[in-house]
């Protein structure tokens, strides 16, 4: 990768282009390459004029703030977009919330609670912003974002500015089928009016048993695998997701496995950790060394809800 010799090929937006920057700071795994060029926009209008006359050929990659993101050791070639303060506004209206994609999900959950507003409680134990929770329809303890999202705003590669209504994001369990290549740069949601201080009270209970039961003061990037999809506890199951990723690796044998610097939680075996000298690899090689073994112990096949982006550059050690 040649950071330099991209920018110039580059339009100059209003926001900052730079070379080469080191992501592993700005992910919560601390582990992975540079960008070869970050842009950081100013607003909507600045990302959409960049991708207006950007180079068809020119990757570009979205990222938000790297909590359910693994990059690979190689890096990621072409443009990595991250959105800042022009994309962080949170406003409310009656029952309505809107909230720019760079805007923390913990923060909406409580913007809305000050307004008096109900619904939005399961985004305070969601890690990340608002672009990645429309990315994945981000959900906690039963909610999802597709139950309260009224419409997305995007821009598309070609520089488009759109707006999506909740029907058109062809959203399912952890997984937002809307059009290749949008950037969600913010969305509105629908909530119902309720006491504020109520709504806080529900906060701090959901806040406590993920706290209780999550290891999140390590370095680690959230749930690592989706809940299969068609199996309950007790078998086939239709479109259910009742059967937990974590049951099905602790049945494995994984709780606390290791490869280099990586570890499979022993409070929450669904959760991947860098114990302070992980790569990438390490914690790529491990989640796959969980799914080979899942396989062998149950036959379920788990898939990732992490997102891995960039070159991969070896392999790691054995489990």
């Amino acid at each position: 990768m040649h950071g330099d010799a991209l920018i110039e090929r580059l339009p100059r937006p209003r926001g900052r282009l730079t070379p080469m920057r080191a992501l592993a700071e700005l992910t919560w795994f601390r582990v992975g390459g540079p960008a070869e060029v970050l842009f950081q926009p100013a607003d909507a209008a600045d990302l959409a004029a960049f991708l207006a006359v950007c180079p068809a050929g020119i990757p570009v990659t979205p990222v938000g703030v790297g909590s359910n993101l693994l990059v690979r050791d190689g890096g990621v070639p072409g443009v990595v977009v991250r959105l800042g303060r022009g994309f962080g506004a949170i406003a409310t209206d009656g029952a309505r919330v809107t909230a720019g994609a760079a805007a923390l999900d913990a923060k909406v959950a409580i913007a809305a609670a000050h307004a008096g507003i109900a619904g939005l409680e399961f985004l305070r134990g969601v890690p990340g912003t608002i672009g990645g929770a429309l990315a994945m329809n981000a959900g906690s303890y039963g909610d999802e974002v597709k139950d309260v999202l009224v419409e997305a705003h995007a821009v598309d590669r070609a520089g488009n500015r759109v707006t999506i209504a909740a029907a058109g994001m062809g959203f399912s369990y952890r997984h937002c089928a809307a059009a290749e290549g949008l950037i969600f740069t913010g969305a509105v949601f629908q909530g119902r009016a309720d006491d504020g201080d109520a709504v806080t009270a529900r906060m701090a209970a959901l806040l406590a048993k993920r706290e209780a039961a999550q290891p999140i003061r390590e370095r680690t990037g959230g749930s690592t695998f989706r809940n299969p999809a068609g199996f309950s506890s007790t078998g086939r199951d239709g479109d259910s997701h009742a059967l937990k990723a974590w049951k099905l690796i602790e049945e494995a044998g994984c709780r606390g496995l290791t490869i280099g610097g990586a570890r499979v939680s022993p409070k929450h075996c669904n959760f991947l950790i860098n114990t302070g000298a992980a790569t990438a690899a390490d914690l790529e090689q491990l989640g796959e060394s969980v799914r080979a073994r899942v396989k062998s112990n149950s036959g379920i096949d788990l898939c990732w809800e992490i997102r891995r982006i960039g070159v991969i550059v070896c392999r790691s050690k054995t489990a």
